[in-house]
Parts: C-alpha cells; structure tokens; sequence
C-alpha cells in the first residue's frame, strides 16, 4: 500500500481573508475603470419631438434646421433649410441623422472621436478657433425632410434651369423695353 503525502494547512492570519477580498474588489473596479475610459463613446440622440416615417439612408441627402454648439453651450455653426449629404457629414452627425425622422426635433451629442478629434477648425470669416480641438459637440436638429443624393441632384439641376430661364426672360424683357433707334 503506497501513502499518500499529507501537507498540512497553515492557520489563516486574521484579516487576510479580508485584505484578499478587497485586493479582488480592486482589481475589479480597475478594470471596469480602464474599459469604460477605453471604449468608444456613442453618440446620443435625445428626442425631444417625435417625428413620423422612416428613417434617411446613409447615402441621403438631409434638410435640417440646425444649431451647433461647443459643451459649453458656445454656438459654432447654425443653418435653416440646409441641405446636407450626410455621406459627406463627420461621422457622428451622421450617425446620429440615421436615427431621425421627418418633422422630429432632436438633441444629438457627439463625442470628441466622432466629431474632428484632435483637429481643430477655423472659422474661415473671422480667422478664430470655433472649434477647439478634442471637442464634443452638441446639436439641436429639426429634419425638415430627406431624399436620395440622384433626387436632391435632380432637383438642383432642375432649380438652376429654372434660374435660368428667368434671368433670360428678364434679360430679353429689358431689351424689348429700350428704344431702338
């Protein structure tokens, strides 16, 4: 018969059991800690009046009412009726714009990393930072409507005939008024 070999168990020391369970604890919150500073920010869409319909497509054209503004509250950029290819957009506005629907108005944050990062934007008019680099942004949108980049294409090219022709009717109209001698 063959013996097994016994090791034989030390005591605990008291409040060692205590120190290994908040050792434990902390490691857990430090990692929770790291993923959460780690992770991507979403962008937040808050809806602060319901719209009705479907949503824009990612290749959409999207006419928005709009005011841009720094966390601080600082308005950047403000457009009425504007129309914007959202395949053109930062990619939290666009994001964000996918979630909307005709006639809603909507309160969407965009973190730093899906707005310019670490690239700061100038205000081309006036030569001052309007967007400092590392900034969130905050929007407060109206989707007036929306329409596929070939319809919104379509209808520019149509609003420029248009243009057109008044501006020779009225070219022609002046002619026929002068006197000819």
């Amino acid at each position: 018969m063959t013996e097994i070999t016994r090791v034989p168990l030390q005591p605990i020391a008291k409040g060692s059991l205590t120190k290994l369970w908040l050792g434990v604890l902390a490691a857990i919150l430090i990692g929770v800690g790291i993923a959460y500073f780690a992770a991507p920010k979403g962008v937040s869409v808050e809806t602060l009046q319901a719209g009705t319909g479907p949503n824009p497509a990612p290749s959409d054209v999207v006419l928005v009412n709009y005011t841009g503004k720094l966390a601080s509250g600082k308005v950047f950029d403000e457009g009425q009726g504007a129309p914007l290819p959202l395949e053109g957009m930062i990619p939290g506005f666009k994001e964000g714009a996918l979630q909307m629907q005709k006639g809603g108005k909507y309160q969407m944050t965009i973190p730093a990393e899906k707005a310019y990062g670490a690239e700061e934007k100038v205000n081309p008019q006036t030569g001052e930072v309007a967007i400092p680099a590392n900034s969130d942004l905050v929007f407060e949108v109206e989707m007036i409507d929306f329409m596929s980049l070939e319809d919104f294409q379509a209808r520019m090219a149509q609003m420029q005939q248009m243009m057109q022709m008044q501006q020779q009717g009225a070219e022609g109209a002046e002619g026929a008024a002068l006197p000819q001698p």
